[in-house]
C-alpha cells in the first residue's frame, strides 16, 4: 500500500492518508496519485473483508 494506514476502532475502520504526499502520474496519465492500496486487500483482523482505495488529484 501507498500512503494508506488502516485501524481498527472497535467495529470501525478508519483511514489514513497523508494528502500532501505525491506519487506521481497515474498508469493512465491523467491523474496524480495520492494513495492507494494497489488493489484489493483485507481489512485489518478480518480476512474476509477487502477493501480497494485509490485517491487521486486530477493532473
Amino acid at each position: 500500500m501507498k500512503n494508506v494506514d488502516m485501524q481498527l476502532d472497535g467495529d470501525t475502520l478508519v483511514i489514513r492518508v497523508d494528502l500532501t504526499k505525491d506519487f506521481g502520474e497515474s498508469k493512465s496519465g491523467k491523474s496524480i496519485t495520492i494513495a492507494s492500496t494497489e488493489g484489493n486487500v483485507a481489512v485489518p483482523g478480518h480476512e474476509e473483508i477487502k477493501i480497494g482505495l485509490n485517491i487521486y488529484r486530477k493532473k
